[in-house]
């Protein structure tokens, strides 16, 4: 008999169809205008070859070789043992480690999605273990947006996060707005997603609403389809990494002409003399005007001077997607971008101004934000130590080095033991052969894992974790106003546990159980934090009971009013009762703080840095496309890469590269064809498609394709797949935030006529079974 479920994802809400424990279908819910088509594909890879059925353990390690420089992790077979012994072996070697080596060498590696579920968070679950059991060394910032969340704090103060309760509301924009720039476009794609979950997808409605109140938009940006179809954007084809340059030349040409909101600089700014010294080119004899702007960006000269007339004359907002920061400099655009929009005048009125991110995901420009809710309890942790998020494969090669990150001097730890649950470096990071090498260092890799995907084949000791669809849990998005229950659809594959099983029965081990689950069952904490939340936001009044609420799927959060700390509104009013959290108060055009750094490549007003890698560099003759890693649209990251919806999009088993016609004639490159993408640092296959989309010069390779080395294990080898990070460069955007640089990369493609190699992303490693190894196998 089927019986119909609700589930919530970070692509939205659906409803399981389970027959007899097994999962028939997954369909969208009635009330969601644009659905994404990855739920759905969920089932495909629920319960397929790749998943992890038992703990396994790898050979090698388990064989006692050498554990520090073993360079068979990736390429090893592994041992299926009882979960007994690999809690054992896991246990015991983090006790080892601290002894020997202190708390700071165990590495909590939690990045980012993980799955839905405010409960079953798999960074709050493992950084609650580590830190009750002695502390650990953390990763800050995150992959997405490292720069941004450097750099904004000092310009406009306050959370890094902030910005998004402070930006206007597409609502605000349909009503108030004229004209809408968005360097880096605004692609609706990504809103696909939503940080913990969404009820419905809005922002394509909401897009769409824009343009019938009569909103125009202009899409910067090497890629045509980056703003939707019925946007009817203007699309000004940019240079890759040059969108800093451009937007100087627009504050210049505001400049010269006397088209710049004097008053609101004067009033809510600082430093706005010293960088327009820097435009008229008084420090440097260059002025960078339309014409210098032009020869960098491919933009024309008369375009930039219109745009900058019509942003100036019109109600406007200056938007900037993430892509543009994840670059060599990538503080510059989105410091740019905020004292353009200070200079357009349109700054702090209503609907127009400055916002970042539009489109990223549904939640951004929806709504302002909504109550907190409740979390696993956070432990203190008693390690210090903790390294920019993009900087681990430098960790891992040089402990002891000492970096600059936003004014301070930190010192690399040695890493020995890492720890990694919910997340896949072998996605996220960039020269993924530099990481291989990186990676062989530790002593141990312990790995929570549903799939044999590249992180658990590099791994010492896999766990197998329950997913999304196994497990007891509530979902409360970012920025979404509804809470969505969670029950388990089916039973957890072979004998996977969830995180938190796993985490209590190690702390069994460690002597700190109790403390850690607080005697509480999983569901109970569930309930816990269903009803704190509710008890938080006034009882019966503002919530049903837990009962209920598991019983009807959903609740809805009283929505937040404002008014919102840091608004730029208010600044505009009276900056005097209204500072914004920064030294000065105000906007910082010229930063003080910064400027004492010293820093060589992140001075104290927004600069242009040429790019290490771009289209104009001498690398440019050998490798003369530049590539756009951008995020996929048939998965999260890398997530359900496996999935229906992901696999349907591959071209011969591959991932797509999309290549402008021009130049794939001038290599003999026909639609369908599968390629290599190549450079110094790697290659990999990929299918061709032929598109206009992007302009020439450019190729796109979505990011999230499993790592499918020929050779694991050995770096520089081809990979049979299609992931991006074989070719982008491990190099921080600056001193500054030490963010990944993976948008500025240089690349060639040519023709793949040798015989396919099978992928095998998706295929398990070789695996032994022994009833009871004694952690030596014969």
């Amino acid at each position: 008999m089927e019986r119909r479920m609700s589930v919530a994802t970070h692509w939205g809400s659906f409803i399981a169809v389970v027959d007899s424990g097994r999962l028939v279908r997954i369909e969208p819910r009635g009330d969601d205008p644009a659905p994404s088509p990855i739920g759905p594909g969920m089932v495909k890879a629920a319960d397929d070859s790749a998943r992890v059925l038992r703990p396994a353990v790898r050979k090698g390690w388990l064989n006692g070789l050498p554990r520090v420089h073993d360079t068979a992790r990736g390429a090893d077979a592994f041992v299926e043992v009882s979960w007994d012994d690999a809690l054992t072996l896991v246990s015991d070697e983090l006790r080892r480690v601290r002894t020997q080596h202190g708390d700071s060498a165990v590495f909590g590696g939690s990045y980012g999605w993980a799955s839905a579920g405010g409960f079953h968070n798999a960074q709050s679950q493992l950084q609650r273990f580590l830190a009750l059991g002695g502390g650990y060394t953390d990763s800050r910032n995150t992959y997405s947006t490292a720069a941004l969340e450097v750099i904004l704090p000092h310009v406009i103060g306050g959370h890094p996060w902030s910005y998004q309760s402070r930006m206007p509301m597409w609502d605000e924009i349909a009503e108030n707005c004229e004209l809408v720039v968005a360097f880096g476009g605004l692609a609706l794609k990504n809103s696909q997603i939503n940080p913990g979950g969404l009820a419905r997808h809005q922002t394509r409605d909401l897009q769409r609403r824009c343009r019938e109140a009569g909103v125009r938009f202009v899409n910067v940006s090497p890629l045509r389809s980056d703003a939707a179809g019925f946007l009817d954007a203007e699309w000004l084809p940019v240079v890759p990494n040059t969108d800093t340059a451009a937007m100087l030349g627009i504050a210049h040409t505001m400049l010269v002409n006397g088209w710049h909101d004097e008053d609101f600089l004067r009033r809510c700014c600082v430093g706005f003399d010293r960088f327009a010294s820097y435009l008229g080119g008084e420090s440097d004899g260059i002025p960078k005007d339309a014409a210098w702007a032009a020869e960098i960006t491919g933009i024309s000269r008369d375009t930039i001077t219109d745009l900058a007339h019509r942003l100036a004359t019109r109600r406007s907002l200056i938007m900037v997607n993430y892509a543009v920061q994840r670059a060599d400099h990538g503080e510059q655009p989105i410091w740019m971008s905020v004292v353009l929009a200070a200079m357009a005048g349109s700054m702090g009125r209503p609907g127009c101004g400055w916002g970042a991110g539009y489109a990223t995901m549904d939640a951004t420009g929806v709504a302002p934000g909504r109550p907190s809710v409740a979390a696993v309890p956070k432990a203190p942790n008693p390690v210090e130590d903790f390294i920019p998020v993009a900087r681990i494969a430098d960790t891992l090669m040089h402990p002891g080095k000492t970096i600059d990150y936003d004014g301070r001097r930190l010192t690399l730890p040695e890493l020995r033991l890492i720890y990694w649950c919910g997340g896949n470096p072998f996605h996220h990071h960039q020269d993924l052969h530099r990481l291989t090498r990186a990676w062989q260092t530790p002593d141990t890799v312990v790995v929570h894992e549903a799939w044999w995907n590249t992180t658990a084949k590099f791994a010492d000791i896999v766990l197998p974790v329950a997913t999304t669809l196994e497990r007891d849990d509530f979902a409360a998005g970012f920025s979404d106003p509804h809470l969505a229950a969670m029950p388990r659809v089916r039973e957890p594959e072979g004998e996977s546990r969830t995180d938190h099983h796993i985490f209590a029965a190690l702390a069994s081990r460690l002597g700190y159980e109790k403390e850690f689950t607080q005697s509480r069952s999983e569901l109970e904490w569930v309930r816990h934090l269903y009803e704190e939340t509710r008890a938080e936001l006034g009882g019966a009044a503002a919530l049903p009971g837990f009962d209920d609420f598991w019983r009807n799927s959903t609740a809805e959060l009283p929505p937040l009013t404002g008014p919102f700390p840091g608004s730029f509104q208010a600044l505009r009013s009276d900056p005097r009762r209204s500072p914004l959290p920064t030294p000065s108060g105000r906007i910082e055009i010229f930063s003080e703080t910064i400027d004492s750094f010293g820093y060589d490549d992140c001075a104290g007003h927004p600069t242009w840095y040429e790019p290490v890698e771009w289209l104009h560099a001498d690398l440019s003759a050998r490798f003369p496309l530049h590539l756009i890693s951008n995020q996929p649209a048939s998965r999260l990251h890398s997530q359900y890469d496996n999935g229906g919806h992901s696999l349907s999009s591959k071209i011969r088993d591959r991932e797509p590269v999309t290549i402008n016609p021009s130049d794939a004639a001038s290599r003999g490159i026909e639609n369908g064809m599968v390629v290599r993408v190549h450079n110094d640092r790697g290659s990999c296959l990929a299918g061709a498609i032929l598109s206009d989309d992007v302009m020439p010069g450019v190729v796109q390779l979505a990011t999230g394709a499993w790592w499918d080395p020929v050779r694991p294990g050995l770096s520089g080898t081809l990979d049979r797949h299609g992931n991006p990070n074989v070719l982008t460069a491990d190099r921080p955007c600056s001193r500054l935030s030490q963010g990944p640089s993976a948008l500025s990369a240089l690349v060639d493609v040519e023709r793949y006529d040798d015989p396919l190699p099978e992928v095998r992303a998706f295929s398990p490693p070789d695996l032994e079974h022994r009833t009871r190894p004694g952690f030596v196998p014969e």
